[in-house]
């Protein structure tokens, strides 16, 4: 009998699936019955009304869910998927419900940290970090030894790091209604790949089909825990399914815009290219 391997395409269709249906039953679960009363998840748009950051979690568990029934999945991803996803989404929550202090970005954490202040941004970057390093760890169980045991520690900071950057960086583009999750579609296209890679990839797409809707008419937002929740395991993804090479030009990209965000606006960008402008603001309410 020929084994069939993981992440086929009755798979990868069944993980979009499953992922779409259970972020759709999340969501309405949440509504009906938000944790701790509707005030505590309650915030104010740019326009005054009212938006709720219940999505955020609704993806995260949605999302980590589909991957734990997906079949054929092997046990060490499923893991990886596990803690990559819950744990950034963990994170993302004590910075959404709990934030304490005003930095903002990556220098304004660690220049509070110098100051003696400990942020809930700090502490979210202290937690990904850790999170990211035993998901990375997970992942590339599943890889043949390297010859070296050099080789073998830069392939876990590798991995690492892809996690951790790529779950800041999907946070950095959430500054819009529905970007974040335009990201994680335009992403979700490597389910084409085969192996279990493309299977993560048709999760995250999934997830983020079902409730880009919701995200575009101002009715919710992903937050920080939705945001970095999806980029952990989009990077999760990546580290299963990429080659070496391909794997650290990833990273050295996700690095590169990390840094230009300090600097840069990524929306001045967006609004200042033709494509990308249209592409931001296609489905969303007028302004």
């Amino acid at each position: 009998m020929t084994r069939r391997a993981p992440g086929g395409t009755v798979t990868r269709i069944g993980a979009a699936l499953v992922a779409a249906g259970t972020a759709r039953l999340v969501w309405h679960q949440l509504r009906e019955r938000p944790p701790g009363g509707v005030d505590r998840w309650q915030r104010t748009n740019h326009r005054g009304e009212p938006i709720t950051l219940l999505e955020g979690p609704a993806a995260a568990l949605a999302t980590v869910g589909a991957l734990a029934v997906t079949p054929g999945l092997p046990p060490h991803l499923r893991a990886a998927g596990a803690v990559a996803g819950l744990g950034a989404g963990a994170f993302g929550l004590l910075d959404d419900l709990g934030e304490r202090g005003s930095a903002k970005g990556l220098r304004g954490h660690l220049g509070a940290l110098r100051r003696g202040e400990v942020t809930t941004g700090a502490l979210k970057i202290a937690g990904i970090g850790a999170t990211g390093l035993l998901a990375g760890a997970l992942a590339v169980r599943g890889r043949p030894p390297r010859a070296t045991g050099v080789g073998r520690v830069v392939d876990l900071a590798t991995a690492a790091a892809t996690i951790a950057g790529t779950a800041n960086l999907v946070n950095l583009l959430d500054l819009r209604p529905g970007r974040a999750l335009k990201v994680v579609l335009a992403q979700s296209a490597a389910a084409v790949v085969p192996g279990p890679g493309g299977a993560i990839a048709a999760a995250l797409g999934g997830t983020a089909a079902a409730l880009l809707p919701e995200d575009l008419g101002e009715r919710a937002m992903l937050g920080d825990c939705g945001a970095n929740a999806l980029g952990a395991l989009a990077g999760t993804m990546v580290v299963a399914a990429a080659p070496g090479r391909v794997r650290l030009g990833v990273l050295g990209g996700v690095v590169a815009l990390i840094l230009a965000s300090e600097k840069v606006s990524f929306t001045k960008v967006i609004e200042s290219t033709p494509v990308l402008r249209e592409l931001d603001a296609l489905g969303r309410r007028p302004r």
